[in-house]
């Protein structure tokens, strides 16, 4: 299959409006705690979708796997286990920075970290990136993304200083740099560990494809390692939750015993990949979360399904888009970070989040979108020449 990077580029597109999504679903969800309904959709986004997709797409699953090097295994599963534990400081970026300075560090750092180590990894980064006109293309994409990404943030702190104090202070519980940086960098680079469990799983993608699966298919099976590790994290901390809040019933009661404990930031645990999505909906409802409250079981496994399945829709596409930008692969990682913050903005919008800003505010909101796009299109840009 001849590569395609403008098609990769609409396919990365189509995983950022996925992941800009998937908390949409959640609003549905009523009178759960928080540790209820994301681990609930988190057995769909991290567990039942990527087995189910990849054994209908691909050939010979389970043998794929069994033939993988172990080696290749195991980094898989333990950088998604590490993406995941990047996830829970991301609340702290929050508590001490605030959500626009905090989001912009902490994705400044995945973009960079996420789309240079690999190559750099793999000693290609002189010969690759530096030495070819393709890759200095590409560089400059990068570079253009994270301008976008400041430019964004920059947006959501001129928002943030339009705001009442009662809503600053209601945004930012405990405003301290210091820690704000450290804990958003640790954050950063370990939500960068998905690209590197996607790049280290790279040989069963090639199993794959001697399996005689369809290249455009060969990164599902992908990801069904690399988010085991991520489900591992996730479903640890999710159960001290249950334990800590006394939650666990809600898994299987259709009324409350106790009104769901209020949601702390610290007990945030997506990763800084995620963070935009969030941003942008209710998290938790508001009304009739009194003890005994019948809860609507049905809607909320469903809606919970729903959005961990859009969740996983994001890396579906970004594995088809990967297999299109030729051999700057590492390179999807920049476009799917500039998606993600594309599309989930657009969610923001359409809910009336950026309502009563100044005009200054939402022309640079408008700037950072466009920086964003535009990053996109010269990474793409990039890939192609690689392929002339």
């Amino acid at each position: 299959m001849i590569a395609n990077p403008f098609l990769g580029v609409v396919f990365h597109w189509l995983g950022g409006l996925a992941s800009g999504s998937f908390y949409v679903p959640y609003r549905g969800v009523k009178k759960w705690s928080w540790e209820v309904y994301w681990l609930v959709g988190g057995f769909f986004s991290w567990i039942i979708a990527p087995w189910i997709l990849a054994s209908i797409n691909t050939h010979d699953l389970l043998a794929v796997l069994r033939e993988a090097p172990s080696a290749s295994l195991v980094k898989a599963y333990i950088f998604g286990a590490l993406w995941g534990v990047g996830g829970l400081t991301f609340g702290l970026t929050m508590r001490y920075l605030g959500m626009s300075l905090g989001m912009g560090v902490a994705l400044g750092y995945c973009a960079v970290i996420g789309t240079l180590v690999p190559p750099i990894i793999h000693g290609e980064f002189i010969q690759k990136v530096l030495g070819t006109t393709s890759g200095l293309v590409i560089l400059i994409g990068i570079v253009v993304c994270i301008l976008g990404i400041a430019v964004a943030g920059m947006a959501g702190m001129s928002k943030e200083k339009e705001m009442t104090e009662e809503q600053k202070r209601s945004s930012i519980k405990e405003f301290n740099f210091a820690k704000g940086i450290l804990v958003a960098t640790f954050s950063g680079v370990f939500s960068a560990c998905f690209a590197m469990g996607l790049d280290a799983a790279s040989p069963i993608a090639e199993i794959s494809a001697r399996h005689g699966t369809s290249m455009l298919w060969t990164g599902l099976p992908k990801l069904c390692v690399v988010l085991l590790g991520g489900f591992t994290s996730n479903f640890i901390w999710c159960l001290i939750l249950n334990i800590r809040n006394r939650t666990g019933y809600q898994y299987f009661h259709g009324r409350l015993r106790q009104a769901p404990p209020k949601r702390e930031a610290e007990t945030i645990i997506e990763t800084a990949v995620d963070a935009p999505s969030e941003e942008v909906v209710e998290r938790l409802p508001k009304a009739k979360t009194a003890a005994g409250a019948r809860v609507p079981m049905l809607n909320n496994y469903v809606f919970s399904a729903l959005a961990g399945v859009t969740w996983y829709m994001q890396f579906f596409f970004y594995t088809m888009g990967e297999t299109q930008m030729g051999s700057y692969k590492f390179s999807s990682w920049t476009i799917h970070m500039a998606s993600i913050i594309l599309f989930s903005s657009l969610w923001g919008i359409a809910l009336k989040e950026w309502k009563g800003s100044s005009g200054f505010t939402k022309t640079l909101l408008a700037m950072g979108l466009a920086t964003l796009v535009l990053s996109t299109i010269i990474v793409g840009f990039g890939n192609y020449l690689a392929t002339r």
